[in-house]
């Protein structure tokens, strides 16, 4: 991967963005979408979309998601400790005792999420899951007044943790669900900037996956693709504990390249052409089935206005919602390449109807 690639993902994953606050990491997107698109635009809902040959023969949207779970302020109370609700999916035993940090008034602020040590709980709490709303934020103030000299109610909050690259090639951090998919569709659009093609690119940076694939749903239908393509990660099975999700679901390594699924919300045509041009490129991919709607922007995308032809590629992720999220980064390399090439491929000749 560039240098300068490294740096715009770790840019995007450290920034503060949980659902219905992404307006940092809209920066550090928009800001690099300048650098080569046509155009770029930022809509009231708050996605952002850089244009790639604006005027072509068949419009495409690819969609990857920056919004992050996180949580928001709900209370201070007198001691100025900080109350907190999840925003998107949260599992508790991993929200306790992490550093924070929050958007507050005037800067960013940094806590820690608290808890009774296991020293003072009783032998029942002891074996107890807490509530997130159990939980506090330490900021270190004395006091409400104090606390609400740097942050109010409503401010979003995010774990405190920035993107590692590891030897072999591997890098954990936070918000690779979906940072990473931003990167993808931007690298993406960079890359066709620079190549002849037919098709009219939307690269759309999407808000408010978390709670619901909100922002999809709004830009497909301003943009009124007849193609859609999301980015998003998908769930690797390769480390202990998940042998029977294998035997029902199949295996997806770290390094084994992105992910195709396919489906009923996978248009047919996208599919095969997803595995033809991987072959074309001699690029490796896996194949994951699914026999719902993805829970991705895929699923908003498919059923916007009267239907859209839609694809979903997956980056395989390790530890899914935690602060700790792990990718191969051979696999963004490799989805960027197979992106390009199919959506290079994109003309009005491609026939649309699936069976």
């Amino acid at each position: 991967m560039r240098k300068a690639a490294k740096k715009f993902l770790s840019e995007l994953v450290n920034s503060i963005g949980p659902s219905g606050y992404e307006g940092d990491v809209a920066d550090v997107w928009r800001t690099e979408a300048r650098t080569f698109a046509d155009t770029v635009e930022t809509d009231v809902h708050g996605n952002s979309r850089a244009v790639i040959n604006p005027g072509g023969g068949v419009r495409v949207m690819l969609a990857g998601h920056y919004d992050e779970i996180g949580f928001l302020i709900t209370h201070i109370d007198d001691q100025g400790f900080l109350r907190i609700s999840p925003v998107g999916g949260w599992d508790a035993q991993i929200a306790q005792g992490q550093r924070v940090k929050i958007r507050g008034k005037k800067e960013t602020v940094y806590g820690v999420i608290g808890k009774a040590p296991i020293h003072l709980q009783k032998s029942e709490e002891r074996k107890k899951v807490p509530d997130i709303r159990d939980l506090w934020i330490d900021i270190g103030a004395a006091n409400r007044a104090g606390a609400r000299r740097r942050v109010e109610v409503g401010d979003p909050v995010v774990v405190d943790r920035g993107l590692d690259e590891w030897p072999g090639g591997r890098a954990a951090g936070k918000a690779l669900d979906d940072r990473a998919g931003a990167f993808v569709i931007l690298e993406t659009a960079r890359r066709l900037a620079r190549r002849k093609i037919e098709a009219e690119v939307h690269a759309v940076a999407t808000v408010q996956e978390e709670i619901g694939l909100r922002g999809a749903r709004t830009a497909a239908f301003g943009i009124e693709p007849q193609i859609g393509i999301a980015v998003d990660v998908t769930f690797a099975t390769d480390h202990p504990g998940l042998g029977e999700v294998v035997q029902r679901n199949g295996k997806i390594t770290l390094g084994g390249g992105p992910v195709v699924t396919r489906g009923p919300n996978i248009h047919p045509k996208i599919f095969d052409l997803f595995m033809d041009t991987a072959r074309r490129e001699d690029i490796p991919v896996q194949v994951a089935a699914e026999s719902r709607g993805t829970g991705t922007d895929a699923n908003a995308i498919q059923l916007n206005r009267a239907g859209v032809a839609a694809g979903l590629l997956g980056i395989p992720l390790r530890y899914m919602h935690s602060p700790c999220e792990i990718i191969d980064l051979k696999d963004l390399d490799r989805a960027v390449a197979l992106l390009t090439a199919v959506t290079a491929r994109l003309d009005t000749k491609l026939d649309l109807q699936p069976f």
